[in-house]
């Protein structure tokens, strides 16, 4: 039988820095979800932290999540599945049918093509609104300036915004941008906020996280494969 001993480890170790980082920003360890990265990841990998019982996990790319995550499902059924990557409008059907939270809503052209599918499935998935908190090019997102207004857009359409993403600079500090994000947050009146990886977690977390993506400090370093 498939064991990686590491990945236990990993998880373990990660939680227990997800807890010292509540204790210093005064807030309960049950309101984080640690959203484990599992992109580019192999199955037999993932099952090892879903026997462990956790339970969220996130993927980049629509079409390999399609390939991985029917067969993990059927084993691990309360595993919840968060889109994490760039969404392409022609993915967003195949994207509302296997991913149980979508965070990367950017974009009018998306949420319009949401909104045309919102009654077509059984279950719709939980969304949330991307910011380009450091309005790199390089990166989706909307405008922080925007993104109010945006929000704001998509609750009329009937998506029901349930939290806000974002990935700040990559050589920068990163706690401005988390402020940034939490006070967007607060001005929408979402809870929900997705900030936070692998190497400034803690910090996000102090910021007003209550989600964060960590891959490698769980899997270990990723080789991309194509999908």
């Amino acid at each position: 039988m498939f064991k990686n001993n590491n990945i236990i480890k990993n998880l373990e170790k990660t939680k227990r820095e997800i807890k010292d980082a509540c204790v210093l920003a005064k807030v309960p360890e049950k309101n984080i979800n640690l959203v484990a990265v599992s992109k580019t990841i192999e199955s037999p990998y993932i099952c090892e932290a879903a026997k462990m019982g956790h339970r969220a996990f996130g993927e980049n790319k629509v079409q390999e999540a399609i390939q991985k995550w029917p067969d993990i499902k059927k084993l691990y059924p309360k595993t919840i599945l968060h889109m994490i990557g760039p969404l392409q409008s022609n993915k967003v059907k195949d994207a509302i049918k296997i991913f149980d939270v979508i965070e990367t809503l950017d974009r009018e052209k998306i949420a319009l093509e949401l909104k045309k599918n919102i009654n077509k499935f059984k279950s719709f998935p939980k969304i949330y609104v991307q910011v380009n908190i450091g309005e790199e090019k390089q990166k989706s997102g909307c405008p922080p300036s925007e993104a109010k207004k945006f929000i704001s857009n998509c609750n009329d359409y009937g998506l029901n915004i349930e939290g806000v993403m974002a990935i700040p600079p990559q050589d920068e500090d990163p706690a401005p941008y988390f402020a940034l994000l939490s006070n967007i947050a607060k001005e929408s009146n979402i809870k929900n906020i997705s900030m936070g990886m692998s190497k400034d977690f803690e910090m996000a977390i102090y910021l007003g996280a209550t989600s964060v993506r960590v891959g490698t400090k769980i899997f270990g370093e990723r080789k991309d494969k194509k999908f």
